[in-house]
């Protein structure tokens, strides 16, 4: 009531016209003087007049643009928050680690006195063991410089955004990159399929030269695969995957798809560490001999002569078979002639010094075994090479440490 009075007053009071003029005169002097206060006040209104538009239901271009703002100011829970910060600080890690890495590649090129830039891995590993020499049985013992990401393990990138919503389609799979690997294998034949179907109708089959040929070539392993994909799988998803990619292989049009295949297939022998395969010489009497020289095995060192053809002697430092007493060091040496099925068919002669009967008797089936690689196919270099015949055994005595009764013995503790 008090303030509808004080209005009434006011009111009544500009309502003459002399009070007019002076409430004029008044205002036009407040604005001269107070511009700035104005026009702070002017602003602070026609902010608040938007924030009331904005909130207003209407269809307009301002609740438009205002409606991302609402997605960005949801909160991300705690878990997300250290997630997040782990792979920013895994990031960070790995930056870091191939900065050095690139670093002391470049000073390990300088004390080589090669060029940086065109320095590989394998001149690495050359130079490592060049200047820092080991004679650790365990290559892992050895000392490398690998890149970083051989020597740390690879680590999935975040598969969610902050606000939860997985990236991958396949995510709530439980392993989306081995499902969306099937589901590219799939993609493949079907391409293959519908490939195939257009070339029916024009009256164009496969060209059989073309056919992928997989002799010689095995798919990667599990434990391979796992790293690739960065996930866990267990024996009946990988039988499903080679099953998958077998039935691939064997479509007429799969030359098509081989960069695809080449990348989930390895050799089984590495042609370019494939040693080179002596070719035989002739002896006066016209027969065929191959001598392997360097045969070792723990301290015996021998070299050993195979001739073609033979009668199934054997000569080991001018005697025959039983210069072994052991019935097991004869068998190490007759294994590789009965593996080949070349007993009886070459003569052997082997010259060994230093070591026991099972180091010459190692040495000597070894050096057996490389020389034989002339005389058979190459499939049966390569079933002696799964056998394990061609290679080295560097297995030795290991030493005893000191503070123990032996190599791995310790001495019986005692409390008291």
């Amino acid at each position: 009531q008090l303030f509808n009075r004080l209005s009434v007053i006011v009111f009544s009071f500009f309502l003459k016209p002399s009070n007019m003029a002076v409430a004029l005169r008044f205002g036009s002097n407040f604005l001269k003087n107070n511009i700035n206060y104005v026009q702070n006040i002017c602003k602070i209104t026609d902010s608040y007049a938007a924030q009331i538009q904005a909130s207003r239901n209407f269809g307009t271009e301002v609740t438009v643009k205002a409606a991302p703002l609402a997605v960005k100011k949801q909160k991300v829970s705690q878990a997300m928050k250290a997630y997040l910060e782990r792979a920013r600080e895994n990031d960070e890690f790995m930056k870091t680690q191939k900065l050095e890495y690139q670093i002391g590649k470049r000073h390990l090129a300088n004390m080589m006195g090669e060029d940086p830039e065109t320095f590989t891995q394998e001149d690495i590993d050359n130079a490592i063991e060049y200047l820092f020499p080991s004679g650790l049985f365990d290559k892992r013992a050895r000392p490398l410089m690998k890149s970083p990401e051989e020597v740390f393990p690879a680590r999935k990138a975040a598969e969610f955004d902050e606000t939860g919503r997985p990236f991958h389609s396949m995510f709530y799979t439980g392993r989306p990159n081995f499902f969306k690997l099937l589901y590219d294998i799939v993609e493949e034949m079907n391409n293959l399929y519908d490939l195939e179907e257009r070339m029916l109708r024009r009256g164009t089959r496969a060209d059989p030269n073309q056919k992928v040929d997989f002799t010689g070539f095995q798919w990667l392993t599990k434990d391979q695969l796992e790293a690739i994909l960065v996930e866990k799988i267990n024996d009946l998803e990988y039988t499903n995957f080679t099953n998958a990619m077998d039935r691939l292989v064997s479509l007429p049009f799969s030359y098509k798809s081989r960069d695809f295949i080449n990348k989930f297939a390895k050799p089984l022998l590495n042609q370019t560490k494939q040693l080179e395969i002596p070719k035989p010489q002739f002896d006066a009497e016209g027969r065929q001999f191959v001598t392997t020289y360097e045969c070792l095995r723990k301290t015996a060192r021998g070299d050993v002569t195979v001739r073609l053809p033979g009668t199934g002697k054997i000569t080991i430092n001018g005697q025959d078979i039983t210069y072994f007493e052991e019935l097991q060091s004869r068998e190490q040496v007759l294994f590789p002639l009965i593996f080949a099925e070349m007993l009886g068919k070459v003569d052997v002669e082997a010259n060994v010094k230093g070591g026991g009967p099972s180091g010459q008797a190692g040495a000597i089936r070894w050096g057996i075994a490389m020389s034989l690689r002339s005389f058979v196919d190459q499939e049966m270099v390569e079933s002696m090479r799964l056998a394990g015949l061609l290679q080295r055994d560097y297995r030795r005595r290991e030493r005893k440490k000191y503070g123990q009764e032996g190599a791995r013995r310790k001495y019986t503790w005692k409390k008291r």
